[in-house]
């Protein structure tokens, strides 16, 4: 099945009405006054913003700027594609792909369409079992299954030849693009990358200040904040249930992931849009299925994988507050690193926070390739 049919995004009025309705009689937590973010979302932001979702957030009019753009979804793999597929008005521009990560969709990178699109064709999908792709129906998902999926939904819309782009998970999804295809990825740019060291003699030597504070940070974040992704990794199933029956249980775990993982740049309505599109497509609990399915998932539960090194081109765009902050060294053992960009503000959801910081760094590498 090879047909690429086009998409609009029309909702049902019953289903916000059935949203609201639920958003009117939550069942709120008690909590211990004075912990503020330390056991999670506090209850007065998480009100404040189920507030806001019930009765200040438009939803329609974030529908509409979605629609703006051309969108379609196709099948691969047995799998629904959603994707953007908005092109240049210059015919010889290079097509770019850009895969999001967890918990997000394309709705991160509306804000740097526009100035991308001078110079790319964009194709921005929506991941396996995520929003508008719709659920998952069977394990395997994982990210080289993806980049085939993505190879195959490129050749589908005629790009021989391409760049990739990713944050997050997207940034592994991109990388195994190109080691899958080589010779048609032209280069890669990710904010961030899944670098880490390995125990080598000497590996830790003549670390700076800063390369240090990236490996506490790793430590704390495997102490306090990985229990995103041990529960979604280990009982996805049972994590579902609470996704699917309660928007404030999914609102709370966006809003701790999008406050952790930021610099305090994202736009209330960017994640109630964000927290919408996983509602109203009941899939929080297939995009949790996907964290069985990370290559760092497999390690840990000691399933062998091989790290196959990366060959194309590729620049990293480093944000101080991003939930990967990787040191060059080591992304230099098994990438061909050839740009590499500091930033002083922004975090994991780069295209959100700093759009104007993202969108040059983006446009300076590739024209750099060319």
């Amino acid at each position: 099945m090879n047909d690429v049919r086009p998409f609009r995004l029309e909702t049902a009025q019953a289903d916000l009405d059935d949203l609201r309705e639920r958003l009117g009689r939550v069942r709120w937590p008690d909590e211990v006054p004075g912990l503020g973010w330390r056991y999670g979302a506090p209850l007065a932001h998480v009100k404040e913003l189920a507030a806001r979702w019930r009765d200040g957030y438009d939803w329609r009019a974030a529908e509409a700027e979605i629609n703006r753009h051309d969108q379609f979804v196709t099948e691969i793999d047995g799998q629904r594609i959603h994707f953007l597929h908005v092109r240049s008005a210059d015919p010889d521009a290079l097509p770019l792909l850009i895969t999001h990560g967890w918990p997000s969709s394309p709705v991160e990178y509306l804000d740097v369409i526009e100035p991308l699109r001078r110079d790319f064709h964009l194709v921005i999908p929506s991941l396996p079992g995520y929003g508008l792709s719709g659920p998952t129906t069977e394990t395997g998902w994982g990210s080289t299954r993806i980049a085939r999926a993505w190879l195959e939904l490129m050749t589908r819309l005629g790009h021989d030849r391409f760049g990739v782009q990713g944050g997050d998970w997207g940034t592994w999804i991109s990388r195994e693009a190109g080691v899958l295809a080589p010779e048609r990825v032209v280069g890669m740019h990710g904010n961030g990358i899944i670098c880490f060291p390995i125990g080598a003699p000497g590996e830790l030597d003549g670390l700076t200040e800063v390369e240090r504070e990236r490996l506490a940070f790793r430590e704390s974040y495997l102490t306090e904040q990985y229990g995103y992704k041990l529960i979604q990794s280990a009982r996805p199933q049972t994590f579902a249930y609470g996704m699917a029956d309660s928007p404030v249980a999914l609102l709370s775990w966006f809003a701790s992931v999008y406050h952790e993982w930021s610099d305090g740049g994202v736009d209330p309505d960017r994640l109630l849009t964000t927290a919408t599109i996983y509602w109203l497509t009941n899939t929080a609990g297939s995009a949790a299925r996907s964290f069985a399915e990370t290559p760092d998932t497999e390690q840990d539960t000691g399933v062998e994988w091989e790290l196959k090194p990366a060959t194309v081109p590729t620049s990293i765009s480093v944000f101080p507050k991003d939930v990967l902050r990787p040191i060059r060294r080591f992304a230099e053992r098994d990438n061909n690193i050839v740009g590499w960009v500091e930033h002083e503000r922004g975090g994991t959801f780069a295209a959100l926070e700093r759009p104007e910081a993202f969108a040059a760094d983006v446009r300076a590498f590739f024209t750099s390739l060319r």
